[in-house]
């Protein structure tokens, strides 16, 4: 497959064959797997400690005819502390147990789960071929909600990785026709103040991905504006390529980086 090479001002220099790594066909539940692998890695180990709830000096005793028993006084055998006593009448308090106050927790989280979720090597480079070739098809990447141009996609020349301002990677892509795009993802999004999104009140939304052939000064220019994310070829993966496990995101390569891509037979 062919595609246009455009320079900053949309104008058309050239034609560039990609490689075989966008030949993969799209299989979406590979590139579920991938990604909730991916995304295990970052989960730390975390779990209750093995005395809480069982440091207060609770007893009870069941036995008819015992000191401090429970027969009697039609409560429940529920463990309990002693916090005064006057004879043989304890004044007490539920301890120890899960249905009771400061008690331990019936269920608590473990800290020898295993959170991690493995992945074979040839899956997870089957799955990033399967994100990457996802990116050329226009229907799947509208179908994410982005806004492209009628000639997407394409491939940006060498020239669009030596930009050093933000002002003007901002002006080459709304001369590239993602002006829409833009204005998408600058959109603030307000949340409600409730549940998990508390004290969160504006939520971000997924832009364009550029992918280079090496860190230059446009790494550092794009990385400011919001939505857009930036990234060498080689340090490319399933979570910048398919965010939230669906394939198909707006990404504009540069032709630095599908050579780079073809010349060192990466993710093959």
């Amino acid at each position: 497959m062919k595609l246009d090479i455009l320079d900053i001002s949309k104008k058309k220099t050239g034609e560039i064959n990609l490689p075989i790594q966008f030949n993969e066909d799209v299989r979406t539940d590979l590139v579920s797997r991938a990604f909730l692998a991916l995304r295990s890695n970052n989960r730390k180990p975390y779990g209750a400690k093995t005395e809480a709830g069982k440091r207060s000096s609770s007893i009870i005793s069941k036995r008819r005819h015992q000191y401090r028993g429970s027969y009697g006084f039609g409560i429940s055998r529920t463990p309990r502390k002693i916090l005064s006593r006057r004879g043989t009448r304890m004044n007490w308090v539920g301890a120890f147990a899960p249905n009771t106050v400061g008690g331990r927790r019936a269920h608590p989280p473990k800290a020898e789960k295993i959170l991690i979720k493995k992945l074979n090597k040839k899956e997870r480079k089957k799955a990033i071929r399967a994100a990457i070739s996802a990116t050329i098809i226009a229907n799947r990447v509208k179908s994410r909600g982005h806004i492209i141009p009628e000639n997407y996609p394409f491939v940006l020349n060498k020239k669009f990785e030596e930009l050093v301002k933000t002002k003007e990677v901002l002006s080459s892509l709304k001369s590239l026709g993602f002006e829409k795009e833009l204005e998408r993802v600058g959109e603030k999004n307000v949340r409600s103040g409730k549940g998990k999104t508390r004290g969160r009140k504006y939520k971000t939304k997924i832009g364009p991905l550029i992918v280079t052939s090496k860190e230059s000064s446009i790494t550092k220019a794009a990385s400011n504006i919001p939505g857009i994310d930036i990234v060498n070829v080689k340090n490319l993966n399933i979570e910048l390529l398919a965010p939230g496990e669906f394939s198909g995101r707006l990404t504009l390569w540069t032709m630095g980086a599908i050579e780079t891509l073809e010349k060192e037979k990466m993710f093959r």
